[in-house]
C-alpha cells in the first residue's frame, strides 16, 4: 500500500479529483496549506502599496492506494496538474504499513 501526498495549484484541485475518480480512486483527503519552494513568492499591490507574499496558496491532496494503482495516480497527477511554469507542485509516496477502517474494522487493502 502506498500513501501520496500532492502539493497542487488551488485551481487545478477539481480537474485533478476528478481524472484521479476515472482511473478508480475511490477517496481523497484534501487540505488548503501555504508554502513556497522555488516560486518564493511574488509582490502584490494593495491601495497603492507594494508587499510582498512569501506563502503562496497550495492545496495539499493525499490519497491512500494499493502498490498496483501508484504508477497511473502519479500519472494521472502529473498530467492534469502540470502547467509548465514554476510552481505546479509536488509529489510525494510514502509506503503505508496499516490501515484500519474504524467503522468496520478492516485491515489494509480491505480498508481501502
Amino acid at each position: 500500500m502506498k500513501f501520496v501526498t500532492a502539493i497542487l495549484r488551488p485551481h487545478k484541485l477539481d480537474d485533478v479529483r476528478e481524472a484521479l475518480s476515472e482511473v478508480g480512486v475511490s477517496g481523497i483527503t484534501v487540505t488548503e496549506v501555504k508554502g513556497f519552494g522555488r516560486q518564493k513568492g511574488h509582490t502584490e499591490l494593495y491601495r497603492g502599496a507594494e508587499y510582498q507574499v512569501d506563502f503562496l496558496p497550495k492545496v495539499k491532496l493525499e490519497v491512500a492506494i494499493s502498490a498496483s494503482q501508484l504508477d497511473v495516480v502519479i500519472e494521472t497527477i502529473s498530467n492534469v496538474a502540470n502547467s509548465g511554469k514554476v510552481g505546479d507542485g509536488k509529489i510525494f509516496v510514502s509506503n503505508l504499513d496499516k490501515v484500519v477502517r474504524i467503522r468496520t474494522g478492516e485491515t489494509d487493502q480491505d480498508a481501502l
